[in-house]
């Protein structure tokens, strides 16, 4: 039986094999279930990638910093979600992909950026070096001709609650951050991977838009530790941990120190209130409200549970 697909050219997705809180891999499960065709670029040859095959997608496997591969990739594709961990290829990896795209005239490049751009300049930036590379990347983006949708982020639960303090959750019931009393309205990469999916099936009216997306309330970690507490049915507190100290752990967890960086500066601008937003943004894209702390505790309770 021949699958009938809304449009006769891929959706390319990249980073589409994602680990825990892979937005790549979630526009792709979306896309599918909407009923379009779908190409993943994943780095790898994997269990991940088979599974994508399993759902419909056709797997193309690649580097966003290789030309020959993003031809590859991109040939024959009328819209694009580009999308990359931290690293620092990244900005080598936009414009490489922006080039290609823009010699096969996509249609549509929908660019996963971060929400501190907002608040950057040529003249402002932060301690990340990941952040520069997101500013420079949004600027070339802008001089490049291509039809691009920005899409900015802010913290994902997935990073910070999940893995990040995940750990001394389910060791000591403890949300251990740097994060002072600063406030954040952390967003699931589950919601923000439906906002992309529905620019992604209508482009058109996206073209040119920026969307900072946030989840739906912005509170400080005493707060998040009792939502821990009522969803998880056990004590949670906040332990404000001493920055360098918890830098250091993710050196020792061997985080690289591009990443290392990048984290350590997003929690000294939570503790300065940088990350105190809101926006109603994906209700708009989704019709949808974004998903709260505590329906998301809820959901990965069981990765909460101490071992």
């Amino acid at each position: 039986m021949t699958t009938k697909y809304k449009l006769d050219k891929p959706i390319l997705v990249t980073g589409a094999a994602g680990a825990i809180g892979g937005v790549g891999r979630n526009v792709t499960e979306f896309l599918l279930a909407k009923g379009h065709k779908v190409r993943a670029l994943v780095r790898r040859e994997d269990e991940r990638a088979d599974v994508l095959r399993r759902l419909g997608a056709e797997v193309v496997k690649g580097d966003l910093t290789n030309l020959d591969s993003m031809h590859r990739a991109i040939e024959g594709c009328g819209r694009i979600y580009f999308g990359m961990s931290v690293s620092a290829a990244y900005l080598e990896a936009t414009i490489n992909t922006a080039a290609v795209a823009r010699h096969h005239g996509v249609e549509a490049f929908v660019n996963m950026s971060q929400m501190t751009v907002s608040q950057m300049s040529i003249s402002e930036s932060t301690e990340s070096p990941q952040h520069k590379l997101h500013w420079l990347a949004e600027q070339a983006l802008s001089w490049s001709g291509l039809p691009v949708v920005t899409v900015r982020p802010t913290v994902f639960f997935e990073g910070f609650f999940l893995v990040l303090a995940g750990v001394s959750v389910r060791a000591s019931d403890a949300l251990m951050l740097p994060m002072g009393s600063g406030k954040i309205s952390p967003i699931s990469a589950v919601d923000v991977a439906s906002a992309v999916a529905a620019i992604l099936e209508d482009p058109a009216p996206h073209i040119g838009q920026i969307y900072d997306l946030t989840g739906p309330e912005s509170a400080d970690l005493d707060y998040y530790a009792r939502i821990f507490s009522e969803a998880l049915g056990r004590p949670i507190r906040y332990r404000d941990v001493p920055l360098p100290a918890w830098s250091e752990g993710l050196r020792q967890a061997r985080f690289p120190e591009h990443v290392v960086s990048h984290l350590s500066a997003m929690v000294e601008l939570t503790r300065q209130g940088r990350y105190d937003r809101m926006t109603d943004t994906m209700r708009k894209l989704t019709g949808k409200p974004p998903t709260n702390m505590r329906d998301f505790v809820k959901l990965h309770a069981a990765e909460f549970k101490p071992r």
